[in-house]
């Protein structure tokens, strides 16, 4: 697979990195040259200029990479070379860095991006993946907004427990693709029972997000019943307590 990073910094020379690992044909595109020299990347190809030129796209064979990558800290640039990439040379994949969280709304398909990398969210979903009990943990965003994986991790005073995956009547547009139980994955299977503790791993579309999270939030206990009262509103032990405190009313 050809794939072509925008941007040499540490974020895409560890993506360069991993890849090349992994006997991927990997091209590196940055405005300095200095980069090439302190990478340390045996076997990627280098091309020194401004990816949101047409011409260094083009110096490239951008019509020929299966993946675009950018990676480079300015959003705006990210945003430029994805448009281009996709509308200019047919790319078929492309994924854009969010450097400030407050542009992620903009990295969808309308500027050319297929998967946007917003590192701030990522790490607060794994935060909250580590410690919320009992809501749904949004992780990855799929398919430009389109769809997402979330996890659900099950409370031990859920409704759902013992129930089979079968016999739970799922939102149409979400599938439950892995449970991890005792730091085991498990496929899903009908027969399978939910537990306490489970990890349930899904992939919804947005708005089905909702309908999963009501489904499997656990039912609220109900509330207690009002206590009896005397006459006035006082509970007829605090009647006698406040008798036997020897005040007068």
């Amino acid at each position: 697979m050809k794939v072509v990073i925008v941007g040499a910094g540490s974020v895409g020379s560890s993506i360069a990195r991993e890849l090349l690992a992994h006997k991927h044909e990997i091209l590196l595109i940055d405005l300095k040259p200095e980069v090439i020299g302190r990478s340390g990347l045996r076997g990627a190809h280098w091309l020194v200029g401004d990816a949101c030129e047409l011409s260094t796209l083009q110096g490239a064979k951008m019509e020929d990479a299966d993946v675009v990558v950018s990676a480079t800290g300015d959003d705006k640039v990210n945003l430029v070379v994805s448009l281009l990439a996709k509308t200019e040379f047919g790319v078929g994949r492309t994924v854009g860095r969010v450097n400030n969280p407050k542009n992620d709304w903009m990295f969808n398909d309308s500027w050319g991006v297929d998967v946007a990398v917003n590192t701030p969210q990522l790490m607060t979903a794994l935060v909250e993946e580590a410690v919320e009990i009992g809501d749904l943990v949004r992780l990855l965003t799929l398919q430009t907004g389109v769809a997402s994986l979330v996890e659900f991790t099950v409370p031990h005073d859920s409704h759902v427990i013992g129930l089979t995956v079968g016999d739970i009547h799922w939102p149409e547009d979400a599938t439950l693709v892995a449970i991890l139980r005792d730091h085991a994955p498990i496929t899903p299977s009908r027969d399978d029972v939910i537990d306490g503790g489970d990890e349930l791993f899904f992939v919804t579309t947005i708005a089905a997000e909702d309908d999963l999270r009501a489904l499997l939030s656990p039912e609220s206990e109900d509330e207690p019943e009002d206590s009896p009262s005397g006459p006035d509103g006082v509970h007829p032990a605090e009647t006698q307590a406040l008798e036997d405190d020897g005040f007068d009313g």
